[in-house]
């Protein structure tokens, strides 16, 4: 039955999901890391500060503003698994927020977005110079505790890191409007945008443990594996969850002709007359109303949502398989559960 409650031009990811989202692992998580949250969040507040008032309240805004924070979470989580037992990792997991949340500022100035986090964005409040100059100063701030981590292999990890996120946004405004871009070149650019920071989370606590080389290879591994899973389920709830769950405006993506993996599969299974469709709105940025609802429901047609899902379920298999290394335990369960929360989730 439909939901009474959900616009028209939202399909609800359940007819493609086997089940619902667990957020019983995402409490598994945040219980396990509790105590190490807490001094992320205290170093976050510290290093946040600055005598230019401006610079702590823009950036507080979006930080403050919710998220799972699940990548420094990861960080955390990946240090208990490895056994580490210094204080290291928290100032790591501290420059890995700052390093999304620097991305996040930077990529609503790039996308013009009109809600992130079920907030105006930054870059509406205070523009896109002082959105754009604070996320240079996150930036710093991370590259300041990495520093402080004492370890050249962890700063050449998130500098390159740091590096290759921007590659992919770049990448990503190359395709975008482009319907001849592969799937093979869609994951190149998510691999990049969004799956190089979940390996680093993990591997840096590995690297900090003085681990095998192994430990910190199967931790990048999780990761990578996993980040690409998050983006892919990410890019099917654009056309498939609700402003209210997902924090942000439903069909961002279609409205910027971002060519994600649903409508490339879409496009390539499509009629002569679907093609002219995807070309007008996405390629040629000419769309209508009703244009939204049009896009969803040729997604549906071709079960392309489904199929980007059960892509994710196969990249979050090898994520778990990365772990296979590792000795059973509390912190291993609770990464593995993660897993399954970020493809069955529906934010």
């Amino acid at each position: 039955m439909p939901n009474p409650t959900m616009p028209s031009n939202v399909v609800s990811l359940e007819d493609h999901k086997s089940q619902q989202a667990d957020t019983s692992a995402i409490d598994a998580m945040q219980a396990l890391v509790a105590g190490g949250m807490e001094e992320v969040n205290t170093t976050i507040l510290t290093r946040m500060d600055s005598p230019v008032a401006l610079i702590p309240q823009l950036a507080g805004h979006l930080i403050s503003s919710g998220g799972k924070r699940l990548r420094p979470m990861l960080t955390l989580a990946s240090a208990l698994l490895v056994g580490y037992e210094g204080n290291k990792h928290i100032g790591l997991a501290t420059a890995v927020e700052f390093i999304h949340t620097a991305t996040l500022l930077h990529d609503d100035v790039v996308d013009e977005s009109k809600l992130r986090r079920g907030k105006k964005p930054a870059n509406l409040i205070w523009g896109n110079q002082a959105t754009v100059l604070v996320g240079d100063f996150l930036f710093s701030r991370a590259f300041e505790l990495m520093v402080e981590s004492d370890s050249l292999r962890v700063l050449k990890i998130l500098s390159t890191t740091s590096a290759v996120i921007t590659e992919g946004e770049v990448l990503q405004l190359t395709t975008a409007n482009d319907l001849s871009t592969t799937e093979d070149k869609y994951l190149q650019v998510i691999t990049a945008k969004t799956a190089v920071l979940f390996a680093a989370a993990c591997e840096v606590a590995g690297v900090v443990a003085g681990d095998e080389p192994e430990v910190s290879s199967a931790l990048d591994a999780y990761g990578r594996y996993l980040g690409i899973a998050f983006q892919l389920v990410d890019d099917a709830l654009d056309y498939s969850s609700a402003r209210a769950t997902m924090g942000k405006d439903v069909g961002d993506d279609f409205r910027e002709g971002k060519i994600t993996l649903p409508v490339i599969l879409a496009y390539r299974r499509g009629s002569d007359e679907e093609r002219a469709f995807w070309k007008r709105t996405m390629q040629q940025t000419k769309q209508n109303n009703g244009d939204l609802e049009e896009a969803t429901a040729l997604l549906v047609k071709h079960g392309t949502l489904g199929d980007t899902t059960e892509r994710a379920r196969h990249y979050g298999a090898m994520a778990k398989d990365a772990l296979a290394i590792f000795p059973d335990s509390e912190a291993k369960q609770a990464m593995l559960g993660i897993v399954d929360f970020c493809i069955t989730r529906t934010y």
